[in-house]
């Protein structure tokens, strides 16, 4: 079984903090600031096993080396972008598995946001770590990859089971909120979302991990019934 706790950090970035409860095997997914990463780990124990990478963008792995220095941690991203990543240790892609002590998580290619994007889903404890590629009521945008490739990533997640946790890279839930409740205003399921989301930011509290039922049910994106539909709910989000 695995857990997931989010650390903010940045602006509006999260890391992920990863636990095995069967062997107290760590790993921290976008370390994209040393201090509040270094002390979450610490908090969790000072061990670190792992580092995983979703994609290049400094935000997500500007700390990579020095957490590395300090814990001895193996890094783990993407082979395609391995080129543009921090040094790799273990290199990946679609279908390979990571052992993080008695839990794996199963690589998921994932383009679209960057060409070389990928997710992590640890089946488990239910947890997906999508980096950009889902948000909560959202997705990334496609600074690589074209509507088709990020319409093909989000189906692939999709199917997932429902009780799916949702770890993203991002605290953008409510802003996706307003354009969500822009384009389908009369959707009950969203409406309460968005008010679940309003009560968790006024108290402080990060709005993810949504589930990928919350998700199928109110995000917009993962409701786009076709590329083309989709394509033009990404353009008008870009303008929103």
């Amino acid at each position: 079984m695995i857990t997931a706790q989010p650390v903010p950090l940045l602006q509006d970035n999260y890391a992920w903090l990863l636990r095995d409860a069967a062997t107290g095997s760590t790993a921290i997914v976008d370390p994209a600031e040393p201090a509040p990463v270094a002390a979450a780990i610490e908090a969790a124990g000072g061990r670190l096993d792992l580092i995983l990478l979703t994609h290049h963008h400094g935000d997500h792995v500007a700390a990579t080396d020095e957490i590395r220095a300090r814990t001895g941690a193996r890094v783990v991203g993407a082979r395609a972008d391995a080129h543009r990543l921090p040094k790799l240790d273990i290199e990946v892609a679609e279908g390979d598995v990571v052992a993080l002590g008695e839990s794996r998580g199963h690589v998921i290619g994932t383009p679209g946001h960057t060409r070389g994007q990928v997710a992590f889903h640890f089946p488990e404890g239910g947890v997906l770590i999508c980096g950009d590629t889902l948000f909560s009521l959202g997705c990334g945008r496609l600074f690589e990859g074209t509507a088709e490739d990020m319409f093909a990533s989000l189906r692939k997640l999709a199917a997932l089971p429902p009780e799916t946790l949702v770890c993203c890279g991002h605290e953008y839930t409510e802003g996706n909120a307003r354009f969500a409740l822009h384009v389908d205003p009369a959707n009950a399921a969203l409406l309460a979302y968005a008010d679940k989301v309003r009560a968790l930011r006024a108290q402080g509290r990060p709005s993810v991990p949504s589930t990928l039922a919350e998700e199928l049910a109110a995000n917009p994106f993962l409701r786009a019934p076709d590329v083309a539909t989709f394509a033009d709910l990404r353009a008008r989000k870009d303008k929103f």
